[in-house]
């Protein structure tokens, strides 16, 4: 067993529960697939925790409310820095602790998100991300879905949303996007294993038909131990 500054994470074995995690750029429906994806688990009566990032705590939520609705500009680094904040303070008061009781947990971004927004479209380099979560959030998913689709595409569906708001991400330039998404695609060809691509512009029932044909060798444990 590892310990990184006070977090625990098995190497050998992992723990009972299963980490999917759901990444993508604004617009890419990413969250929509997540709760599909969370409702027909629960409909089998899997064990299913939903939760995001920033905000899946009572400190997340504040971060988050600094994060994406802070009207000044924000340093990139502190920007970084409050997003490790908030995924530290997560893993142990909410992933860990789902994981090591067997449940199914769903996350909409986690790490990957911060090597797309702060290390590519900040451009303060993936490395740097990666120190920060070697001493800091260590766990890994088992399986992170990338809904891809072309920026311009993913920023259309954010205009037509009603009452049209933006928060301090989505109103960054295209170039800001592009370079998120060439990073989400280039770290998916990097890890293949762990990740899945699928095509955010398909219709959002194909691309949930897909998630979950993928998802489904995973479950069997899960309905094993529901079924006793």
């Amino acid at each position: 067993m590892r310990e990184s500054a006070g977090v625990r994470v098995r190497k050998t074995q992992r723990p009972k529960g299963l980490f999917i995690t759901f990444e993508g750029i604004e617009g890419s429906g990413k969250t929509t697939q997540l709760l599909r994806a969370a409702e027909l688990l629960r409909r089998e009566g899997l064990p299913v925790v939903t939760t995001r990032e920033p905000g899946g705590t009572s400190l997340g939520l504040q971060l988050r409310r600094l994060l994406l609705e802070l009207p000044e500009p924000m340093d990139p680094a502190a920007e970084l820095l409050l997003m490790f904040a908030d995924r530290r303070q997560h893993l142990r008061e909410g992933i860990l602790p789902a994981l090591e009781a067997g449940r199914i947990v769903l996350c909409d971004r986690y790490t990957d998100a911060s090597r797309a927004y702060q290390g590519a479209g900040r451009k303060l380099g993936e490395e740097l991300v990666d120190l920060l979560q070697e001493n800091f959030a260590p766990l890994e998913p088992d399986r992170t879905y990338l809904l891809d689709c072309p920026v311009d595409s993913a920023l259309a569906r954010i205009a037509a949303r009603p009452g049209g708001d933006r928060d301090r991400i989505e109103r960054e330039g295209i170039a800001f996007h592009e370079r998120v998404r060439t990073a989400y695609r280039k770290r998916a060809r990097k890890e293949p294993k762990r990740f899945v691509v699928l095509d955010a512009s398909a219709s959002p029932d194909q691309v949930c038909a897909d998630l979950m044909e993928d998802l489904e060798p995973f479950l069997e444990p899960f309905r094993k131990r529901a079924a006793r």
